[in-house]
């Protein structure tokens, strides 16, 4: 097993970690329940934008129902 398999197996397990964690709170994963995400940049503004995930209502439901459509 090399150095890279090592590093993408924690990373899963990470995120696989953070999906338990919002389940259990009933929010969407990316967003974290926001509904809408950031795009930080030192240059310019950005407005918020809607979470694609859970189309922008923060709902778990709605993100593991959108992220098991093919």
């Amino acid at each position: 097993m090399g150095l890279l398999q090592t590093l993408t197996d924690w990373q899963d397990a990470l995120y696989q970690r953070r999906i338990a964690k919002m389940e259990s709170k009933g929010l969407c994963p990316d967003c974290r329940g926001k509904g809408y995400s950031l795009h930080i940049n030192e240059y310019h503004y950005a407005p918020p934008e809607k979470c694609s995930g859970c189309e922008g209502n923060g709902s778990f439901t709605t993100w593991h129902e959108k992220s098991q459509q093919p």
